[in-house]
């Protein structure tokens, strides 16, 4: 079932689900991958039986059969009050980066490995899951970063992230060249293997492995984290996430390097290029089941001490 054959207006006009404070609920999750299929088709059915509009993204769709109701990404943004994503943190990023710009809430089901992002469970997730569509959850709001590609003074290319930007040589892992200025203020030169910019949200990902300090969510700060620099003094520095980062790579660098965004979107960047990195104007609508606590899930994920008394 495509888009024209579903009935449904887009979200914020009316039906005769009046009273359901969701109405149209998109599935995402993903492709291929035996136990999140399962998930998804339970999903379906156990919201169908509800009386929701249901709307699975088109890359699933199809294993979930003919007579589902399909849409790519955007259109679920236009139409979807919620949206559940199943499988792991990079599931949920990658469908954050597009359904920030429409405000859908989003909820994830765990079928990842840590899951920082994902808080129902797979296997009976019913209950937690019919308390939040009653209205029971708790709403956090994650920014966003863009990051843009300048060459010449023209902007090459651009793109988004929820966790982190990433400046990095292109093939092989080697040290490269750079400045790095916050507002426009020189702060340092930089020869390491490359530059971790990271939102609170990334501060658990690549920023930790990297040595970089966990941001908690509330705080409206970005940290930067060179990666394995040619130096003993350069350590990880957290600035005001309203800052301007600038990185400017030199022009004796003798390769193209890239910048990742979410380890997902790739832009290509020469010698000589300047990244500009910034908060960007769009927010991730992340609910949670009621009693949600963020030091509970990093005792979890992160294998932490319990209370000694």
């Amino acid at each position: 079932m495509g888009i024209n054959s579903y009935v449904s207006s887009p979200k914020g006009t009316t039906n005769s689900n009046m009273t359901k404070l969701f109405k149209t609920i998109g599935l995402i999750g993903k492709p291929h991958h035996e136990g999140t299929n399962q998930t998804l088709r339970r999903l379906h059915h156990w919201l169908s039986v509800q009386g929701f509009n249901v709307i699975v993204e088109e890359r699933v769709s199809a294993e979930l059969g003919p007579d589902v109701c399909s849409m790519d990404l955007l259109e679920m943004g236009e139409h979807c009050d919620l949206a559940i994503v199943v499988g792991g943190d990079g599931n949920m990023l990658g469908a954050a980066r597009v359904l920030a710009r429409f405000d859908v809430a989003v909820i994830g089901v765990n079928r990842g490995n840590l899951g920082f992002l994902t808080d129902l469970p797979p296997d009976n997730f019913e209950d937690a899951l019919s308390k939040v569509l009653d209205g029971e959850f708790e709403t956090e709001h994650r920014f966003l970063l863009e990051a843009e590609v300048h060459r010449h003074g023209k902007i090459t290319s651009s793109n988004t992230a929820v966790n982190e930007t990433v400046l990095h040589p292109g093939k092989i892992a080697h040290m490269i060249q750079f400045e790095v200025y916050i507002d426009e203020q020189f702060m340092y030169s930089q020869r390491a293997d490359g530059m971790i910019v990271s939102t609170p949200t990334g501060s658990t990902a690549y920023s930790l492995s990297a040595g970089g300090s966990i941001l908690t969510p509330n705080l409206q700060a970005l940290i930067l984290v060179p990666m394995f620099p040619h130096t003993l003094s350069c350590r990880p520095i957290v600035v005001d996430a309203c800052s301007t980062i600038k990185l400017v790579v030199s022009p004796n660098n003798d390769e193209n390097l890239e910048v990742s965004c979410d380890g997902h979107v790739h832009l290509a960047v020469l010698p000589g290029d300047e990244i500009f990195i910034r908060r960007s104007n769009e927010r991730l609508r992340l609910i949670h089941p009621k009693g949600h606590n963020y030091f509970h899930v990093l005792r979890n994920k992160l294998g932490w001490g319990s209370k000694l008394f």
